[in-house]
């Protein structure tokens, strides 16, 4: 055990002294806070004041315009549409719609001019503006009023509770979407990038035949675990300060763009294109969406003490399982390029969890394809996770899962053991499943 402890520090060590890992460390944080901010960024500082001219040769805009919007306001140009093409040549105008004289049981022939092409979000804003307009004029050509059909919606706001043995508690479905998917991806992609990491550097000391050396020492298996260990240790590290500092950086992010914030920035963008009509209403519209994502976020009831420790076991217990199974494919061959044959079959769980989680995981978290794919080993890890932020898991769903993934990682320990110790002296070789099949089974 000694001798295993060793070769973890050596690994360890030998990895958080690098320029790279210090260079990932700092960058991480920044790519996954520009992940989130960039959007955000270019959407504030792009042209948003598209003025769009209408010639409205069939009347379909009489009564007036549409009311100016977040990013868009309209103008009246010549209804005669070469006048209008020679008024939108000269105006600086982003687009030109035109309204041909029109019948309102089948409104068509309608056209939008753009001097480099029609922005998709451009478009789809004018269509809806037009579709708007010819709905009013079916309503007042019925008898209908268009105010009073609008006091007639209704904005409902559901409060989702969950029922459960200990008693009622809040819950939030985004709030809980978006953990799960958090909580996953940070095991599928800590699997992937660390679990190769060994994978390469057994292949390593196997072409560089250092290996031989240090066999004469140390067991196979204790090598191998000091690596998965040593590894296992450099990827907590990154993990940790990747928290650390994406915590601070989203903190003073989220502090500078609160709602308030960017919705103010929008009106007065709004205010400059074109008088402030509806603008209070889109204000308080933005307002109201970013209060309630916050205030899902505070009355979201997720037990965190929970989520957090068995996002630890799951996170180091999958990586254990897979890091054993990557270290077994690294002994086996020479190259990279012979690992895509071995590779298949091990992560393909792993990205079969993330496929099927969209359609199940989390439309029915507690359902048979969900509690199974909890109970396997090679899928626990991620599916596990993805299911406790919905709460309703039994404990003796957890316990059951946990106890499965460990007796796999032992299980898989051993089997990467018995291939270790025969292929990591192996050169020159072609490996088939065969001959991994008979190497398990080697004496010694």
């Amino acid at each position: 055990m000694s001798k295993t402890w060793l070769i973890a520090q050596r690994e360890y060590l030998t990895r958080v002294r690098k320029k790279s890992f210090i260079i990932m460390s700092l960058l991480g944080p920044l790519i996954t806070a520009a992940i989130f901010a960039v959007p955000v960024v270019i959407a504030l500082m792009s042209d948003n004041n598209k003025v769009v001219a209408v010639a409205d040769a069939g009347g379909l805009f009489v009564d007036k315009l549409p009311d100016p919007k977040e990013d868009i306001s309209f103008t009246r140009v010549s209804p005669e549409l070469t006048a209008a093409k020679a008024e939108f040549k000269k105006a600086k105008y982003d687009a030109l719609l035109y309204i041909p004289k029109l019948d309102l049981t089948t409104p068509n022939g309608f056209q939008v001019f753009s001097r480099k092409g029609l922005g998709l979000s451009l478009q789809r804003d004018i269509e809806r503006a037009v579709e708007n307009a010819v709905e009013a004029q079916r309503l007042k050509k019925a008898g209908l009023d268009q105010a009073v059909l609008n006091t007639m919606k209704a904005d409902v706001e559901l409060q989702t509770i969950s029922l459960s043995d200990d008693g009622e508690r809040s819950s939030s479905t985004g709030v809980s979407t978006g953990v799960a998917y958090v909580c996953g991806f940070l095991i599928y992609m800590f699997i992937f990038i660390y679990g190769i990491q060994i994978m390469r550097g057994v292949m390593e000391e196997k072409t560089n035949r250092i290996v031989e050396v240090v066999i004469s020492s140390v067991k196979p298996f204790e090598l191998m675990m000091g690596k998965v260990l040593g590894i296992a240790g450099v990827g907590f590290t990154q993990l940790a300060l990747w928290l650390v500092l994406s915590f601070g950086i989203m903190s003073a992010i989220t502090g500078s763009m609160s709602p308030e914030k960017i919705a103010q920035q929008r009106v007065e963008q709004v205010n400059t294109a074109a008088g402030n009509t509806a603008v209070v209403a889109e204000d308080k519209e933005t307002k109201k969406e970013g209060n309630a994502i916050v205030q899902a976020l505070k009355t979201a009831d997720i037990n965190v003490a929970l989520i957090a420790g068995c996002f630890l076991f799951y996170f180091l217990g999958g990586y254990l399982f897979y890091g054993a199974l990557f270290g077994a494919i690294g002994s086996a061959v020479d190259s990279e390029t012979d690992t895509q044959q071995f590779m298949m079959p091990v992560t393909m769980p792993l990205v079969l969890t993330f496929v099927v989680a969209q359609a199940t995981l989390t439309t029915n978290p507690n359902g048979q394809v969900a509690f199974w794919m909890s109970m396997i080993p090679f899928t626990s890890p991620i599916a596990m996770m993805m299911r406790l932020p919905f709460g309703g898991v039994p404990m003796w769903q957890l316990g059951l899962s946990m106890l499965l993934l460990i007796a796999g990682f032992l299980g898989t320990i051993w089997l990467a053991g018995r291939i270790y110790r025969v292929g990591i002296l192996m050169y020159g070789k072609k490996v088939t499943y065969g001959e991994l099949s008979k190497w398990l089974f080697y004496k010694g």
